[in-house]
């Protein structure tokens, strides 16, 4: 949809040609810039409900959809003289359709609500105040992170941006109905270190077949409020488990696990696609990885100039012959290849390594979040097409979420978190005690399954809104009050998660260590699920409490039912995903001592 395809051969930026009706709440697309087409009266929009005059059918005139028309049309075809209205945003049929007639019309708009030359019958107008907001939300509704921007501001560039997403099928790697369900969301946003595009083929490597170079898990909260940017770092030791390859011809190749290995090998290496990093990042974290989205150097560089450019700050003057980073101290805007230059450099800050780049890039996609929720951009028509068009360029993505639409539902989840409630943390890790010089690391093993805990329970590293505090308080009140004696506690386990013998193993710890003899091991649940959970009647309350202070539950995992137990009926305990080990608490803890930023604050790269 482009400036000639609407009759103007001038060099006009589509984005222009959509202005906000201040009448309306809506944006609308106007044709003649300057008031008057080419060769042809200037044109007034027609009040909202009323008809369009059939005026200039003879002649030279345009056609309704805005075709050249050198002759009068039959079958009472429209001109595009004085009095055509502006078409609305969205209020068109589709392109090609039936009249009642049987006839074919291309691009009519809709009749809507019957109206008369006077107008009436028209909806009550909404106060100018919240068509503005309806106007911003539906234009405006953008979050992006990484090095990623999802702005779509409507149907009408809907084809433009469906042909330039790429997409990958990943199988069953990935969750194809979580984005607007209510649950938690992950998103594996994932930077490849590929030399393809204009001018990268000068950094090194150029036939590398793209590593997992920076990654950041998205964790973003069952009620929206808030969200966790965990990087992985690329030299992480783990072990990369068997996967799946979707082939070309819809086949499955299965590619072997790796025991101690670099993380970034889970991508391109074997064969192995995004989906297999996404279930490496499930076994180390125990996250089940919804999305995936992936970016190259391109989109560095492109999403940055999209944007107007991304603020920075240095604590020092920076020069540094790997990336060609050469800036002062200060404040600067950066963009294309200054911008893939801070994001790639390491050598300036710290000590050099990759972890105090990723300290730097968590700076830098801060500030591109700060930017893109600005009102600079959020109203300005031709920043949210160029920045819609770059970034829908620049991303590969996983099928389910492969077409605009899907994008813009995702894009309107995300927008409903407060910036300030974003943070972004880097895993916790040690040097690698098997490398007599570390330059790998591996978990640390005492803060990293405490933060993966957290991030399980969908715990916030942020204040959040009292609400929450209120429902959490309300969910802790289930865990006060008298408990039962521990020989008293009568509970059945299944076993409904990862872990083999999960539940034999518990019921060995419960009567060995805990002396709750009247459990029972009831073998594998119906079905798998992600939380472990306690299932227990009215009367059986002070068991609950007991059984939940030996295993660490929180109360949101207490599921009360409306009938008390009768006889020597027991509690359901049904453990989940969540659970790690026999004697290991379910829950995380409420508060972690771990660096973190926020991407509402702007820091000075050190």
């Amino acid at each position: 949809m482009d400036a000639q395809g609407r009759g103007r051969a001038e060099d006009i930026d589509p984005a222009d040609q959509w202005v906000l009706n201040p009448d309306t709440g809506d944006y609308e697309l106007r044709l003649h810039q300057s008031g008057g087409d080419s060769g042809g009266a200037p044109t007034t929009p027609a009040p909202r409900g009323a008809r369009r005059r059939d005026a200039g059918r003879e002649g030279t005139g345009r056609d309704d959809v805005g075709r050249r028309r050198d002759s009068p049309r039959e079958g009472g075809g429209r001109g595009a003289g004085p009095g055509r209205e502006v078409p609305r945003q969205g209020g068109r049929r589709s392109a090609r359709g039936q009249d009642s007639r049987g006839q074919e019309s291309r691009g009519q708009e809709s009749a809507g609500p019957s109206s008369n030359e006077n107008g009436a019958g028209r909806r009550k107008r909404k106060a100018p105040k919240a068509r503005r907001k309806k106007a911003l939300l539906w234009t405006g509704g953008v979050m992006a992170f990484l090095l990623v921007g999802v702005s779509i501001s409507g149907y009408w560039l809907y084809q433009h941006f469906s042909g330039n997403l790429n997409t990958v099928d990943i199988g069953d790697a990935g969750n194809k109905d979580v984005v607007t369900a209510n649950a938690p969301l992950n998103i594996l946003v994932i930077g490849t270190d590929k030399r393809t595009g204009k001018g990268n083929e000068g950094y090194g490597d150029k036939g590398s077949t793209g590593h997992a170079d920076t990654n950041i898990l998205f964790h973003v909260s069952k009620d929206r409020t808030n969200a966790t940017a965990l990087s992985i770092p690329r030299d992480l030791v783990t072990n990369i488990p068997e996967c799946k390859s979707r082939q070309p011809d819809g086949s499955d190749k299965v590619i072997p696990g790796t025991e101690n290995i670099r993380f970034n090998v889970s991508l391109g290496q074997e064969g192995r696609d995004p989906g297999c990093t996404m279930e490496t990042v499930k076994e180390l974290t125990g996250l089940k990885v919804d999305h995936f989205m992936m970016v190259d150097f391109n989109a560095v560089k492109q999403l940055s100039t999209a944007v107007g450019g991304v603020k920075i700050c240095l604590a020092k003057p920076v020069k540094d012959a790997d990336s060609h980073l050469d800036l002062s101290e200060g404040e600067h805007t950066i963009e294309g290849e200054q911008a893939l230059a801070f994001v790639r450099t390491r050598h300036s800050f710290a000590n050099g390594s990759d972890l105090d780049r990723i300290k730097v890039q968590q700076q830098f996609i801060g500030s591109m979040i700060r930017q893109m929720k600005s009102d600079d951009t959020l109203t300005s028509p031709t920043k949210l097409f160029k920045l819609a068009d770059a970034a829908t360029k620049a991303l590969t993505v996983d099928k389910a979420i492969g077409s605009p639409s899907k994008l813009t539902s995702l894009a309107k989840e995300l927008t409903k978190i407060d910036t300030k409630n974003i943070s972004f943390v880097t895993l916790p890790v040690i040097d690698n005690p098997a490398e007599p010089k570390p330059i790998t690391v591996v978990v640390d093993p005492v803060k990293a399954p405490q933060l993966f805990s957290m991030m399980q329970a969908d715990t916030s590293l942020t204040e959040v809104a009292a609400q929450k505090k209120a429902a959490k308080g309300k969910q802790d009140a289930l865990l006060k009050g008298t408990k039962a004696a521990a020989g008293d506690v009568r509970v059945d386990v299944y076993n409904g998660g990862g872990v083999p013998g999960a539940a034999q193993q518990t019921v060995t710890w419960l009567q060995n260590e805990q002396g709750v003899l009247k459990s029972t091991n009831k073998a594998n649940a119906p079905a798998k699920t992600a939380k472990t959970t306690l299932a227990y009647a009215p009367n059986q309350a002070d068991q609950a409490r007991a059984l939940a202070a030996m295993m660490g539950l929180p109360g949101s995992a207490l599921k009360k039912g409306t009938t008390d137990a009768e006889g020597l009926q027991a509690m359901v305990l049904t453990l989940g995903a969540d659970f790690k080990a026999a004697g290991t608490p379910i829950t995380g803890p409420a508060k972690i001592d771990i660096p973190k930023a926020s991407a509402d604050k702007a820091e000075c790269a050190k």
